[in-house]
This record gives C-alpha cells, structure tokens and sequence, in this order.
C-alpha cells in the first residue's frame, strides 16, 4: 500500500485498460495502478454493449470519434490477431425499408468514403438478399469492414499485458474510491500514493469531475437498453449484423441484430431513461441518480423535444410485442416466439444544458489529472486509439 504509483487509473473498462497498456508500452518503467470498483473488468459499458466493430460510418469526417473509430478499429483487429482473440470482420447490411431512409443511405455512403471506408456498396433488394436472405427494405448498403468480437476478452488480455510488461504494476478490483487529495487515494482497500490520475469513470465520469473541480457544461445521464435474442432454432435467419438505418436526431442506431461471437444472435438495443446508472433491470432505482438526473434543465429539455421518441421507447422496452414490430421492419418473417429476453445495458449520455446530446468524445485536464468525460459508441472499436491519445496527452501535461 505504501508503495507509490506514477499514475492510477480510475476505472476498469476497455478505455481505462487500453490507456494503461499505451501507458506500460511506451513507458515500460511507470508505475501504473488500476482500481475498478466491480469484482471483475469491464463490467458494465465494455462488457454490456454489442460486441460489433464499428467501421466508422456514422461519424462527422475530422471528429475525434472518426479519426479514432477508423485508427482503433485497425488497431483492435491487430491487437486481436497477434493475442488469439476471436473476431470476424463480417461486415454489415445497413438497410432501407422505405424510399426516405434510401435517400438517407446516399448520405451515410459519402460519410463512410469522407471517412476513408472504401467499397461501400448500395444493394438492390435482390443483391442484398444473397447476403442476408431474410432480410426486407427497398435498398441497403453493405459495409464490409464492420465485424463482432468480445470486449470483455479484449479487455482481459490487456489486463494480462499490462501485468506482464511490470510486475510493479497493479490492477485492484472490489476496490471503491472514496475521495482523493494531493498525491493521496483514499479508498476501502486503504490508501495509495499517485503522482498523477486519469479517469475513465464512464457512468460516473462527470460525479468524477466535479470532485476534481472541473467546471463542465454537461451532465452524464443513463440510457437503458434492452436485448432479446433469437432462440437458437431461429439462428439462420440471420447471418451477420443487420442495421437499420439511424434517426440522425440520436446518438443511437436504432434495434439491430447482431451475431454475436458466441454465434448467438442479439436483437437490440432500444433506449429508454434509466433512474440507476448502473441499473440494468427495468425497475433498479436509485434517488440520488434520478434526483440529479430529473432536477437537470438539460435532461427535462431532452425530455421535452423529444417525448414522442422517448415515449415510444418505452412502450417497446415493456412490450415485447411493440419491440418485435420494430424487428419485423428488417426481419418481418420473425414472430414472437421466435424472440426471448435476453440482456441489458446502460449508455453514459453526455447531456448539456440545452437538452443536447454531446457529439463527441470529450477529454479534459486539471493541474494534475485528465478526465476521459464523454466515451459513447464507438468508444471501445476506438479504445486503442482513443489509449495512444490519452498518453500522448499525459506525456506533455505529467512531463513523462
């Protein structure tokens, strides 16, 4: 315990540990400490999202988020490769089932290739078919750099490196931070020394903040979402990732289904409010989540210009009948037998005071610290990158 750290990093996901490995291999000396609060990595955001590898579609051209989803996702394939990591760049189908949403296709094409995505393709019903024969929509684009793989194993192995590459090094799990000051940690496994400290705090990231007396312009807010799965019989009517296309309002890619690397194929995830940032059942509650959340004028304004959407998703998120409808736009040979409850997860929404949803990652420092604040999808397809950024940053703020 008295031993000191040159940096701690808060938080065991994907980002925390993609940090701390940029961190260990450039710098092979540093001392690093990881405390996760859970009993195991990865628990909630890394270990609860897709499993899909972005190919960097949706993003606006020359945003963090871009320039990050199109590095990592190069970086994780190689990553995964050279550790034995099982992935498979599948590609998917992003499909329109009306003429309105082709048009919108044609755009979300010119993004990818202003992302450098190369062969995209707009499919005809009867092209598309051969890829995923029970499919409908009137056009769909194929992204053949899109793939599945398991965070969480990402993750893991990063640990493992991590540990390998200094034995001064730790990663503390059950371990809950209380406060910190100065170059002192204070936790419920006692205290530790830190020259300097990098959240990654996800869920929390902003509570984090604030404790570090950052003055932000946002607040994180919850957002629920709910998977079914196919029952294994009903496997074959899907072969890869099918997706519709998105509401460019929301920062969400509406239900889709995923194969997941497990062969299990994975129908979601709606988004719906949720009163417990960690709560992944339909009825965790905690107060002073929901009373942080519900006393924010950004939250209530979100709320306000958006009630019909909001409204709508929680209606699916207790109907399985009303969430099955939305499958069956794509997938209009399922019925709902064919679907069970599978899973859930919970997004960190960056919200600002304006009801507006951040668009990008966001990073900021103190004297002594840096915050990793806003990290949404496609965050863990970025994590590498998104690692490399944070330490380059770290060199230059803690003189390294």
């Amino acid at each position: 315990m008295n031993q000191k750290y040159d940096i701690t990093i808060i938080g065991g996901g994907i980002i925390g540990l993609a940090t701390a490995y940029s961190l260990q291999i450039k710098y092979p000396k540093l001392n690093l400490l990881i405390l996760e609060k859970e009993k195991k990595l990865a628990s909630h955001q890394t270990g609860r999202n897709s499993g899909v590898i972005h190919s960097g579609l949706y993003y606006k051209p020359g945003s963090l988020k871009a320039n990050n989803c199109v590095l990592g996702r190069k970086k994780i394939v190689q990553f995964s490769k050279e550790n034995n990591i099982d992935f498979d760049i599948c590609g998917k189908l992003v499909v329109a089932t009306n003429e309105k949403e082709a048009e919108s296709l044609l755009k979300l094409k010119e993004n990818g290739l202003q992302n450098n995505l190369k062969n995209l393709e707009i499919l005809n019903p009867s092209e598309f078919k051969e890829i995923e024969p029970h499919v409908f929509g009137v056009s769909a684009l194929w992204v053949p750099q899109t793939g599945i793989i398991d965070y969480s194993a990402v993750t893991e192995k990063l640990a493992e490196k991590i540990r390998t590459k200094n034995k001064n090094s730790k990663i503390e799990k059950s371990c809950n931070l209380i406060d910190f000051e100065d170059e002192n940690i204070y936790t419920n496994m006692g205290k530790f020394i830190s020259k300097h400290i990098i959240f990654c705090g996800g869920l929390f990231a902003d509570r984090l903040a604030y404790k570090d007396n950052l003055d932000l312009n946002f607040k994180i807010v919850g957002f629920r979402g709910d998977y079914y799965k196919l029952k294994d019989e009903k496997r074959y009517k899907v072969n890869n990732l099918i997706y519709p296309v998105p509401n460019p309002s929301f920062p969400f890619l509406g239900v889709h289904f995923t194969r997941m690397t497990s062969g299990e194929i994975e129908c979601g995830p709606n988004a719906v409010f949720t009163f417990k940032r960690e709560g992944y059942g339909k009825y965790d509650f905690n107060f002073k989540d929901t009373y942080d959340a519900l006393c924010y004028k950004g939250t209530r304004k979100l709320f306000i210009n958006n009630w019909k959407f909001g409204l709508n998703e929680y209606k699916r998120a207790f109907s399985k009948s009303l969430f099955l409808k939305e499958l069956q736009k794509m997938l209009p040979s399922l019925s709902i037998n064919d679907i069970i409850e599978h899973r859930s997860g919970v997004r960190a929404i960056a919200l600002n005071n304006e009801g507006l949803i951040l668009d990008d990652f966001k990073v900021l420092s103190t004297d002594k610290n840096i915050h990793i604040l806003n990290a949404p999808s496609p965050a863990a397809t970025a994590a590498l990158s998104i690692g490399d950024y944070v330490r380059k940053k770290a060199t230059l703020e803690f003189k390294l």
